[in-house]
Formats: C-alpha cells, sequence, structure tokens
C-alpha cells in the first residue's frame, strides 16, 4: 500500500510505519475491515529503518502527508517531538498505559514493548549461560569475527546504544564502542541478519531483539536467549511508539487509528504474531512457549534521558564505525 498526496478521499487515514510489515499489515487490514476508513501504509526497509521514515516526516512538515506514526521503537519518536512534526492527542486508551510508556502531554504512546537480548549459537557455545553480559561482546575470549551487532546508528540497535550513554555515562560508553570495534565486532544491516548469522552458525553470539530471537529459536534454530546483565545494569526494554503527526490531513480518522493501536488488543495481537514479549498493558498475557518475561530486570533509565544522548552518540558512533 502507497501512501498519495491526494486528499480528495475523506475517509482514509496514512500511517507510517516501521514497524515489521510482517506484523504491521495484518492489524492494519483489520483496521480497515472493521471501521470502513481506508489504510494507506508507508513502510520502511530494514536497514535504514525507523531514521528513513523520520528524515521523510521532517521534510514533509510544512505539508504533511501522514497522519499517524506507528514506530517499532521510541527515542526517533523522541526527535519528531523535539522537531515540531507530532501533535498531542490524549487518547481514550492513554489510562491503560504506565507513565514511563506514555507522554504526560499526550504526544506519544507506548505499544508492543520489546527487549534486548543476545542471542548465542548453542553448536558453537556448549554453556551459552556463560553469555550473560553485553560485556562479554568486548572479553578478549571471544575476540574476533564471534560478535554481530547491527549498526549502533539505526533502530533499536540506536536506542540500545543512547541508553548505554545515559547510564553508562558519556565516557565509558564511548569507551565500550571503541572495544566493540577493537575486537572486531561483526556489524550488520540489521538485527534479523545478525539473527541469521547466529542462527546458521556463522556467529557464536550477537546482540538482537526478543521478536527476532524468538523467531529463531520457533522455528527450531540451535539457539538459546539470554536477556543480560540482570545481575546489575538490567536489560533495556524498549516500546514501540503511535503519535499524531501535526496538521494531519485526516485527523478525526487519525485518532480512531490510534485509538486503536494503542490498546490492550492490538498489543494483545501483537504478542500473539510473536513481535512483543514484553507487554506495557498489564492485562495482556505473554505466551512463554519461547522466552519467560515475568521476572525481567529491566535498565533503569528514563527514555527522555537516553534521547538527550542521541545527537552525540551520532557524532561519536559515526566516527568510530564509519572511519
Amino acid at each position: 500500500i502507497v501512501a498519495c498526496s491526494s486528499n480528495t478521499i475523506q475517509n482514509q487515514v496514512v500511517v507510517y510505519t516501521s514497524v515489521d510489515q510482517i506484523f504491521s499489515e495484518p492489524i492494519l487490514d483489520k483496521f480497515e475491515a472493521e471501521t470502513g476508513i481506508e489504510v494507506l501504509a508507508v513502510y520502511d526497509v530494514e536497514a535504514a529503518k525507523t531514521t528513513g521514515l523520520v528524515n521523510r516526516l521532517i521534510a514533509e512538515k510544512n505539508a504533511p502527508r501522514a497522519d499517524v506514526w506507528w514506530n517499532s521503537e521510541i527515542i526517533q519518536t523522541l526527535v519528531l517531538k523535539e522537531k515540531g512534526v507530532l501533535a498531542p492527542y490524549i487518547s481514550p486508551e492513554f489510562e491503560a498505559i504506565p507513565d514511563i510508556y506514555r507522554d504526560p502531554q499526550g504526544y506519544w504512546a507506548g505499544v508492543g514493548g520489546r527487549a534486548r537480548v543476545i542471542i548465542v549459537n548453542t553448536e558453537r557455545i556448549g554453556e551459552p549461560g556463560t553469555i550473560n553480559s553485553i560485556y562479554d561482546l568486548i572479553n578478549p575470549r571471544w575476540e574476533g569475527d564471534l560478535i554481530g551487532i547491527a549498526y549502533p546508528l539505526f533502530g533499536t540497535t540506536a536506542t540500545h546504544a543512547a541508553a548505554l550513554y545515559a547510564y553508562l555515562g558519556p565516557q565509558e560508553a564511548r569507551d565500550y564502542f571503541v572495544n566493540l570495534v577493537s575486537h572486531r565486532v561483526n556489524v550488520q544491516d540489521g538485527n534479523s541478519i545478525v539473527r541469521d548469522l547466529v542462527a546458521n552458525g556463522t556467529l557464536a553470539f550477537g546482540l538482537t531483539d526478543t521478536d527476532d530471537a524468538c523467531g529463531a529459536l520457533m522455528r527450531g534454530d540451535p539457539v538459546a536467549i539470554i536477556f543480560p546483565d540482570q545481575d546489575d545494569m538490567g536489560t533495556l526494554v524498549i516500546p514501540g511508539s503511535v503519535a499524531m503527526i501535526a496538521g494531519a490531513p485526516h485527523s478525526e480518522q487519525a485518532k480512531i487509528l490510534i485509538d486503536y493501536l494503542i490498546s490492550a488488543r492490538v498489543e494483545r495481537m501483537l504478542v500473539e504474531a510473536g513481535f512483543s514479549h514484553i507487554p506495557i498493558h498489564q492485562e495482556v498475557e505473554v505466551n512463554e512457549t519461547c522466552i519467560s518475561t515475568q521476572s525481567i530486570r529491566g535498565m533503569d533509565v528514563e527514555f527522555s534521558q537516553v534521547y538527550g544522548f542521541t545527537e552525540i552518540l551520532q557524532t561519536e558512533l559515526r566516527e568510530i564505525f564509519l572511519r
């Protein structure tokens, strides 16, 4: 489905989304069937992921084509808020969402939480539990092309990097990424690529998201999933986010779609589809056939603090990884 610039058809809504099409399209199709509102969706590719759509929304700020922004993570949504691309809308569904996962002014609401995990090939590492920290990625024991991450300039990997800057402090975080490069970490275009390289044994282990990791486990690949740093720093949990575009051409339809997307019902669909394993709504139960998330220790960071490090992170990590 491709968005068009014509606004002559009023009973429609244009959504830009970085949520993988395999997960987002069935939900948008169901919304369209139930409401009669035509959904025009623009999806993004894995490599550019959220960044490509964010740049497009910023470029269209003075003549917006999109009505709703549905993001697979949170930091780039905060970028759009800062740039004045978003408009506040407090949905009737807002109160069911915990404070940490919603903007107090209504500029965004969370849905479909995922966690950053280490995926381990159990044929290459017989005792996967010995890998239990992000610091194992810079352990001299594993030095070489055994370890993978996605470029920390895009998507959830960039969010994770910014969270490390917020939690560890800029110098310690920068040193960590310098060490990743010196240990010849294998840098790929996306989390799903890291997942596949671990699954087929090209890499021994790597960082990815719960949805990608569980996809490998559920298809029978020889992998184990580790929630890192449970004894201290904790695992970063990243919510998806939904927001209204300022000057949305179809604002009333946009509100209806936002109400739908941030509901417990849709989050349940995201869990059942295997996208989310850390739901935001308390009443949404997790299918633990992949992993148990009942006692996960999350990283104690505020997303506003994480966002504060995005600019310096982009500058420093480009220098470190793209030199």
